[in-house]
Parts: C-alpha cells; structure tokens; sequence
C-alpha cells in the first residue's frame, strides 16, 4: 500500500513538482491567517477585487515581455505592484465616497478584469493553457525564482505578524479601543491589506485569480464553526487548509485536475460536511 509519505516524496523529487508543492505548503498556513483578519474585520470581498487587480498587473507583465521580446520584470513583481497599487486606490476610492465605501470594491475589481481582458488580447501567442492557469491554478506554474520571492515575502509576512499580533487582534475586536489606546489604525489597516495584497499576488498563479480569495475565507470559516476561541480558530482553519492543499495537489496531479478548483472543493467539501455533522448533532441533541 502506497503511504501518504512516499506520494510526499515522490512529489519532492521532482523539481518541477518541489518548489510548486512548499509553497502551496506555505499558503496553506498564511492564508488563513490573512483571512482571518479578513473575516473578522468584514472585509471578504477585498480578496477577491485585489485577486482580480493583481491579474492586471500579471498581465501588463506578459505584455511587455511579448511586445520588447524580454521580461522587464517577471509577471509576478508586476501582480505585486498592482494588487499594492489596488489597495491604495481602494482607500482613495472609500475616503472618496465616505457614505458609499463599498462601491470602492466593485470599481477595482472592474477596472482590474478589463485590464486583464485588455493586455491579453494586445498579447500575442498566449495560449489557452496559460489562461486557464491564470484563473484556476497550476501545479506547474512554480519555478526555482518564484519560490524564492515567496520565501522573502513569507519572512516579510511573519515578522509583521509577529510584532504586530497584538495590535491586529485590538483592530479587529473593537476598533474604538483599538484608537483610544494609540494604534495607528489607519497606517495598520494599509498595512494589512498590502499584506493581503502581496499574499495574493505572490500564489496567485499556483491557485487561480478565481480561486485565490476562497482559500483566505473558506478555511476560517471552517474554524469559526468548530473553534472556541480566536487562537482556536485559526488553528483549525490552518490545519483543514493544509490538508485540502495536499490532497488537492495529489489529486490534481493524478487526475489532471486543475490545482486551485480541487483545492477549494476539498475546503468547500470539508466545510459543508461540519455543518452538516452540527445540523444533525443538535438535532439529536434536541430529541434528548
């Protein structure tokens, strides 16, 4: 019988497979992580506009490298520049229309698919496998040079959660405090959505523009239902995001499915099995 550790294995020593494999390792710790902040802060839909904005950026960058016959930059640095330029515009937009700053959201989100729509179709010779990669995910889309970015900005990542845990926590459970005690709420807030932002850009090609978000949301939904405390939320929802992403990877590659879709359906899967499990339990309970 085949173990989970020789598929691990066997995964590893290909070294199109490795990097592919740590870093969707590593996602499956930050993204719940980001989207916890997310969801406690009530701001689901901002994944999924910087996921879209960050596409533009992705798709500049496949553009100049068709039009000038060289990358300027890999088109990975050009979705982090723009999903960091997406959180900027967002804020602008919110202070803008101080009554209605959920539009700021939707305009972004626009603006970044008809960006995308429009540096893909002045590019020559992508092809539909490439597009599809985009937006669904890639299992072969992680080379030597991308997982070492993703390593830097993980770095990055964790020692700005680590200095800044406290203060996060206060942000998100009660903002007014959070003020009265002299957080720089707005400068923290930036800070968070550039880290969401970079999050997304950097694994936005393993998981997929459509897909990207669902990983920071699904799995800590997955911990509000079972866990009774913050710390134990995310926990779980770590926990459950690493094993969708490994069974994910498995799957897709034995199955020639399309990495992100499996990834999100095993979360999704997961997620409506527990609240099934809590439906039927407080049934019987009841009938106690």
């Amino acid at each position: 019988m085949i173990s989970l550790m020789s598929i691990f294995d066997f995964f590893i020593s290909q070294d199109f497979f490795r990097y592919a494999i740590y870093s969707a390792l590593i996602l499956g710790v930050l993204a719940p992580v980001v989207g916890s902040v997310v969801v406690i802060r009530r701001l689901s839909f901002i994944a999924n506009t910087l996921s879209h904005f960050s596409l533009a950026g992705v798709t500049m960058g496949v553009l100049i490298a068709n039009v000038f016959q060289f990358e300027l930059l890999n088109p990975t640095i050009w979705g982090v520049i723009f999903g960091v330029l997406g959180t900027f515009l967002i804020e602008k937009l919110r202070n803008f229309y101080k009554n209605y700053k959920e539009l700021s959201m939707p305009i972004i989100l626009s603006l970044g698919v008809a960006l995308s729509s429009l540096f893909l179709s002045l590019s020559t010779g992508v092809d539909s496998k490439f597009i599809n990669s985009l937006l669904f995910g890639s299992i072969y889309a992680v080379g030597l040079s991308d997982f070492i970015l993703i390593l830097v900005i993980t770095v990055l990542i964790l020692i700005f959660a680590l200095t800044s845990y406290k203060k996060i926590v206060t942000l998100c459970f009660d903002e007014t405090f959070a003020r009265v005690s002299g957080i720089n709420v707005k400068l923290l807030q930036m800070l968070i959505t550039i880290t969401l932002a970079l999050v997304i850009s950097f694994f936005l090609n393993l998981i997929g523009v459509l897909l990207i978000s669902a990983l920071m949301i699904v799995p800590i939904s997955i911990g509000i239902l079972i866990g009774k405390s913050y710390k134990n939320a995310l926990t779980v929802s770590i926990i459950f995001s690493e094993i969708s992403v490994i069974l994910g990877f498995i799957l897709s590659y034995y199955f020639d499915l399309p990495t992100g879709a499996t990834i999100i359906l095993l979360c999704i899967g997961f997620l409506f099995s527990i609240m099934l499990i809590k439906k039927f339990r407080l049934v019987y309970l009841n009938r106690k």
